[in-house]
């Protein structure tokens, strides 16, 4: 696991307390909506009800199905999860985000090349999504997104079996502040992601 291999005592390095700067407001959201869970489905994560684990909350661990094929093609990055078997295209060509008019669920993710670090920028998020949906994401698990969600992730290969994982999320209508997350994806070759 991620925290082994790095030492860290949080995934969440900025702010280096290692708490997740949620706004009181975002979390009294969160927790009308578990309060109400069988009142409709609305009040359950997008993951719950099968539509998406979330960009960037499909990267952070869950309890299980925890993994990603990393697939590079001309002009594009390629990134298959193995939970909700998501896949986001990446285009790598300089196009810039779509209309602000376009939103979707997972924003829209463009990518360049720093050096050897992928930087991917996500814009246009819908609103009906959360930062995290899994219950090994404790307390910031069903926090609601909003339309101003920006994402900025990094990866980069540090060795022949890890990529250093970073993301950085600023939702002002969500958080009091910026944050940030680092880990590292370790290669496992005899791990296979099934149908």
């Amino acid at each position: 696991t991620t925290w082994l291999a790095t030492r860290q005592s949080s995934l969440v390095v900025d702010p280096s307390n290692g708490r997740v700067p949620v706004k009181p407001s975002a979390e009294a959201q969160r927790d009308y909506d578990f309060a109400h869970l069988e009142d409709s489905y609305e009040h359950h994560t997008s993951w719950e009800r099968c539509i998406t684990r979330g960009v960037p909350a499909g990267m952070f661990p869950a309890g299980y199905n925890n993994a990603y094929q990393i697939l590079q093609t001309p002009g594009y990055v390629v990134i298959l999860s193995e939970m909700i078997h998501e896949v986001r295209a990446i285009p790598l060509d300089g196009r810039p985000h779509l209309p602000p008019s376009v939103r979707q669920w997972n924003g829209d993710s463009v990518g360049h090349w720093e050096g050897d670090t992928l930087v991917v920028d996500t814009a246009n998020y819908n609103g009906k999504g959360m930062i995290a949906t899994s219950a090994a994401t404790a307390r910031i698990r069903g926090i609601h997104e909003s339309a101003k969600l920006h994402v900025v992730e990094r990866f980069k290969r540090v060795d022949a079996n890890t990529i250093s994982y970073e993301v950085t999320i600023d939702d002002a209508n969500v958080f009091s502040a910026p944050w940030k997350v680092s880990l590292a994806l370790i290669k496992d070759t005899n791990y296979r992601i099934y149908e």
